[in-house]
């Protein structure tokens, strides 16, 4: 061991006094030392990557719960000489949905005793493959108070070793006999669940189309180890959150198009009542047909009544929305969003709009609300409403915890273990550069510019942040959502208006910035990784947002295994377009493999029948070596420990610091 000398004790005495609170002597140091030096030769934990789940809540709760198909891919490994296709689909089942599936299996079940003694078994063998990769210090704090001791004696004895066979069989038995073998077997299989993802990395855009976004975060609240990269519908809600108007009249209008009440209701119970009050009245004798909810995913299909009503309320609230933007627009020049102030190129009188020269019929010319002698300015009833709006969101504390937590854990892009992950782009010029864009009126690209970003949108939240400047942080939420050089949009134009009222498609189209022109070019992709400091042999570019036609041909890896794409469509919306219902990405020791999904059906189905999402999984990069702790960041942070605690056994040694009791 190299040893410290006497000045770099005296530098970094301070620290070595605080790391001696913890490790009081010699023998203390000494064992942790082996312990970090043992850590760092196993195995490094599994990574999974999700991107664009979108309120798909059961869908993303399962994924979750089978750890992308790994879980069954144990079980198989285990089990498939002993037991039955379906027998294997049952215990799968058990190990996801431990509570539902035992009440079923108990009214089926003619011994349950022998059942139970079969299945603890099973579960325990199960447990000891999952766990093995890491230290029993960490399996440890997995584990159920209640049940920890017992679990860590089952885990580290053998049933077929001969002196402690009846030892172990006689805790089963015991289990059994005091009544806790279900209790039991949940919290072994919650274990499961927790053990075989170690670390979950979301890549934006929970929220939005499917219902189930609160869900969503309330599951991650009960998460251990897991980021978030920010999304363009993450920011939308979170500029609702934090009082932008129209991230409100945004996030309103795209429930409403899509049918989905249940999170803004029943989640965040935000109060719709004024909105369907004001456009009844304001819209009572227009069928608003451009304005019909495209699907819902209500349990319920939608009446025609509640059709009727959620169109008016859709109609009202995107007139709004166009009214807010224009007038926001208009604060801010330095945007060059002018393009997106449409309402004051109406011709009111002869239904049409001029568009770069051209005039265009509108679908739709019923606008009893604006005034075309000033068309962004709020009539009086909507101000009126939108100040109802903004309280209901402002007062709503499940929305306030929940958007929280895309502050602490998480951000507009992050490295992690040689990938570079955020959700959408990099703004890039034609030849692949990085493209400058000002912020604050600064000119920043690359790691640069979406750092600057992430500080002015955290500046909103931030109670030391002026007046003014909170404002036009406030306001930024818009521009991140839709701006033309938003790293989370990147497009030429967001074309809602023109989607909604002109029927020429080419007035429809968005034209995407270079970054998704240039991704499938390696030399792109190294020239992004340099840019953001990402060091090691195997390194990547990970990204979702823009959803891969998969039943096209399309590949989500590109640029010769430098970018992986794994937007595959979670959203029901989406599954026409792609073909598949997702992917999920999975980073363990051995390499990377893509899990492609097929729709998932319920949960119901897959207690009652041992149903699985259907996935197909796709090697995409093999290690030459297995990947142990060491080669990961976090073995960096041991070894920078190690060091420390060397350090503080030559102090000791030496007498610079004196050991405690």
């Amino acid at each position: 061991m190299t040893l410290p000398s006497t000045k770099k004790i005296t530098t970094d005495r301070r620290v070595l006094e605080l790391l001696s609170q913890n490790f009081g002597n010699v023998s203390a140091a000494a064992t942790e030392i082996i312990n970090l030096e043992a850590i760092l030769n196993l195995p490094k934990g599994t990574e999974h990557f999700i991107a664009d789940i979108h309120g798909e809540s059961e869908a993303f709760r399962h994924i979750l719960k089978n750890a992308s198909g790994n879980i069954k891919r144990k079980v198989n490994e285990i089990f498939s000489n002993t037991l039955r296709e379906d027998d294997i689909r049952q215990l799968c089942s058990l190990i996801y949905y431990p509570e539902r599936k035992l009440a079923l299996i108990r009214s089926t079940e003619k011994d349950l005793e022998n059942f139970y003694q079969i299945t603890l078994h099973q579960l325990v063998k199960v447990l000891q493959a999952v766990s093995s990769k890491y230290s029993r210090s960490k399996v440890r704090k997995s584990l159920p108070p209640e049940f920890a001791y017992i679990i860590e004696e089952l885990l580290h004895e053998s049933p077929s070793e001969e002196n402690k066979q009846p030892y172990y069989n006689r805790i089963i038995e015991t289990i059994i006999s005091t009544g806790q073998a279900e209790s039991f077997i949940a919290a072994i299989s919650h274990v499961i669940q927790r053990l075989s993802i170690d670390q979950l990395h979301l890549l934006g855009d929970i929220f939005d189309r499917g219902d189930g976004a609160h869900i969503v975060l309330d599951t991650l609240l009960t998460y251990k180890n897991f980021d978030i990269q920010w999304g363009n519908h993450d920011v939308l809600w979170m500029g609702a959150a934090c009082g932008n108007e129209c991230s409100i009249a945004n996030v309103l209008r795209i429930s409403l198009r899509y049918g989905n009440m249940a999170t803004l209701e029943d989640g965040y119970g935000i109060n719709l009542v004024p909105l369907a009050t004001f456009a009844m009245e304001t819209y009572k004798d227009d069928r608003c047909t451009l304005f019909m909810p495209k699907g819902s995913n209500q349990e319920e299909p939608l009446t025609e009544k509640n059709r009727q009503l959620i169109a008016k309320m859709h109609k009202a609230i995107a007139i709004i929305q166009f009214k807010l933007e224009g007038a926001m627009i208009s604060r801010h020049p330095e945007w060059n969003m002018d393009d997106r102030r449409l309402l004051h190129k109406i011709d009111y009188e002869k239904g049409t709009i001029e568009l770069d020269g051209q005039n265009y019929p509108l679908k739709d010319t019923y606008f009893p609300t604006i005034d075309p002698a000033d068309p962004y300015k709020l009539s009086v009833e909507e101000e009126q409403l939108m100040e109802k709006l903004s309280h209901s969101f402002s007062v709503s504390d499940k929305l306030k915890r929940h958007i929280s937590i895309f502050y602490s854990h998480g951000s507009l892009f992050s490295v992690c273990n040689s990938n570079l992950l955020f959700h959408a782009s990099i703004p890039l010029n034609a030849d692949g550069s990085l493209k400058e864009v000002n912020v604050n009126g600064k000119p920043y690209s690359g790691k640069e510019l979406l750092q600057q970003i992430e500080l002015l949108m955290r500046s909103a939240v931030n109670t030391d942040t002026p007046d003014e400047q909170c404002r036009n942080a406030i306001d930024y939420y818009l521009y991140a959502w839709c701006g033309p050089d938003s790293p989370l949009f990147n497009k030429s134009k967001m074309a809602t208006f023109e989607r909604y009222f002109i029927e020429d498609p080419a007035t429809h189209h968005e034209e995407k910035g270079h970054y998704y022109l240039l991704r499938d070019q390696e030399k792109v992709c190294d020239h992004i990784l340099d840019s953001f400091d990402v060091k090691g042999e195997h390194r990547h570019i990970i990204n979702g947002h823009v959803p891969v036609r998969v039943g096209k041909g399309e590949n989500p890896v590109k640029a010769n295994g430098k970018l992986m794409v794994i937007d595959g469509g979670f959203s029901k919306a989406y599954h026409d377009t792609t073909g598949i219902a997702g992917y999920t990405l999975v980073y363990h020791s051995r390499g990377f493999e893509l899990v492609q999904h097929e729709p998932f059906t319920s949960a119901e189905e897959a207690v009652k029948n041992g149903t699985d999402i259907i996935s197909i999984n796709r090697l995409v990069e093999l290690n030459s070596q297995r990947v142990r702790v060491r080669d990961t960041d976090h073995g960096k942070e041991l070894l920078g420990q190690i060091e420390e605690l060397k350090q503080l056994l030559y102090a000791y040694r030496h007498g610079f610091i004196k050991e405690r009791k």
